[in-house]
């Protein structure tokens, strides 16, 4: 690395590894696990088990303690400390650029424009680019008008007779009590009409992104949206399950209370005017620096930068573990205007993390080709093909397929799609970085049908095979649970939490 880490960040004594150590990857022996168990002992002599980073750092948990990163309530993100210790950890100054391909909610990008340092950064989802245009205007708004916006937003009163509501997809038709479904569309009518600045608009949009699931019948739960037993959506489906002589829904409760539209954006922009008023307070000028920000594909995006641009790479990619965004988030982009069609193509433009996701070599293929570029598309996928921990990851899971252990057949396109994926993006992360640039990939271990993929090692071993040097694999101190399901059948085994760090040399 390029410097020491500082006292604070030094780890708080050295832990075991033999407890974070897979011995048998494939349930039973049932499965060809050498591969794996190769790349076990190539890598565990970097790995690092550490309190410097813990679930909470790789979370959102401390983020939504911040001023400013607690503006979008994004459970997948990761937290500033996280960002400031691997910034230090890479030596990233004023006017170096940093990538952060899967934004999220823009942590990478807030902390490095904090620190004068440049970035540029790729999400798919539109909510990314609500949330990081409100937080990278921080020291642009007016605090008057913000009061002004706040006061006139209170004083609403939905009119009587008003009869359109907020959109909807098929996912969320139902999700609010009629009176707030109307005040939504009725509120986002007015500050769509109202003469306040654009990023006072954004802002308020954001504020209204953040206040919807609070005044739903609906909460994000894993990979899908759970419903409240209190919604006609639910009480219909118990009212026709009993006349078809079926047991109801068990009774669930998302939250005490439905909270009232306006109370929860009221609340949402207090919250945000309150941290404004401190950081415009502080009188923080900050280093001039730039956030380069596009919504869409890094997939699609990269290959078009130029050679030896970044410093270093910090990102958390979806995990390969079924959850599907468009689904966990589907009342932001129903309110955002994203459609049924727009659901599907945004499901499949995501790295590949669920079982409905279709290959995208052709399209990745189309697009190398498209800009000169057919040759590299051809490197990169023939080391994909060729990488030996991978190829038996997958025979493997054609294994547990067959044997009636996987509980969909999607689960084998799916793993070796986001593999693949994640192979051309490292493939070209090598190629823009500068000799010396570090990147970083929090990432989780998962386990199908009794297979352990160990995401850490096996995107290393990918990593260096495109040039990267392997140094560190910090693993969290807390081992990640393994399904009730995989337990039951197969026992438990060690399932790491990780952020891996390569460098170009």
């Amino acid at each position: 690395m390029a410097k020491e880490p500082t006292h604070s960040q030094t780890l708080l004594g050295t832990m075991d590894k033999k407890d974070y150590i897979v011995d048998a990857f494939s349930a039973d022996g049932l499965c060809p696990q050498e591969a794996r168990q190769a790349l076990e002992q190539r890598y565990t002599p970097i790995l690092e088990i550490t309190k410097k980073f813990d679930r909470r750092s790789v979370s959102y948990q401390l983020s939504k303690k911040n001023a400013l990163h607690s503006w979008l309530k994004y459970k997948e993100g990761f937290s500033a400390d996280l960002v400031n210790i691997l910034l230090d950890e890479m030596g990233a100054v004023p006017g170096d650029i940093i990538l952060d391909p899967f934004l999220g909610a823009g942590t990478t990008a807030l902390v490095c424009q904090l620190r004068g340092i440049n970035s540029i950064g790729y999400d798919i989802l539109p909510l990314s680019k609500v949330a990081i245009t409100a937080k990278a205007n921080s020291m642009s708004y007016n605090l008057e008008e913000l009061r002004q916006m706040l006061h006139r937003f209170t004083q609403l009163v939905l009119p009587e007779g008003y009869s359109k509501k907020t959109p909807y997809i098929n996912i969320t038709c139902g999700a609010y009590p009629e009176h707030n479904a109307k005040f939504i569309q009725f509120a986002t009518e007015w500050i769509d009409q109202s003469d306040f600045s654009e990023i006072t608009k954004n802002l308020f949009t954001l504020c209204m992104i953040n206040s919807l699931e609070r005044c739903s019948y609906t909460s994000k739960s894993g990979q899908y949206l759970s419903w409240d037993s209190r919604s006609e959506k639910i009480i219909d489906v118990n009212r026709r399950r009993e006349e078809a002589g079926k047991k109801p829904l068990a009774q669930h409760t998302c939250r005490k209370v439905i909270e009232d539209s306006r109370d929860a954006v009221a609340d949402e922009l207090r919250h945000v005017l309150s941290n404004l008023e401190t950081i415009q307070g502080s009188g923080y000028a900050g280093t001039p620096s730039a956030i380069h920000y596009t919504q869409g594909s890094a997939l699609f995006q990269l290959p078009q930068i130029a050679d030896g641009l970044l410093k270093g790479v910090i990102t958390s990619p979806p995990y390969c573990n079924r959850y599907d965004y468009t689904r966990t988030y589907a009342l932001e982009l129903a309110y955002l205007g994203v459609d049924e069609k727009g659901i599907k193509e945004m499901r499949q433009a995501l790295l590949s993390c669920t079982v409905e996701n279709k290959s995208k070599v052709e399209a990745l293929r189309e697009h190398y080709t498209s800009i000169g570029a057919g040759e590299r598309f051809h490197s990169i996928l023939s080391r994909i093909r060729t990488n030996p921990a991978l190829q038996e990851v997958l025979q493997a899971l054609e294994m547990r397929k067959a044997h009636g252990d996987l509980n969909n057949d999607g689960v084998l396109r799916m793993v070796e799609g986001y593999f693949t994926e994640l192979a051309f993006l490292y493939g070209e992360l090598y190629r823009i970085c500068q000799p010396g640039a570090v990147v970083a990939f929090v990432n989780d271990n998962v386990r199908y049908g009794g297979e352990v993929i160990p995401v850490d090692y096996l995107s290393t071993n990918l990593a260096e095979q495109f040039g990267f040097t392997p140094v560190k694999v910090y693993c969290l101190e807390q081992l990640k649970g393994n399904s009730s399901q995989q337990m039951k059948k197969y026992g438990r085994v060690p399932l790491r939490k990780s952020i891996t760090i390569w460098r170009k040399e």
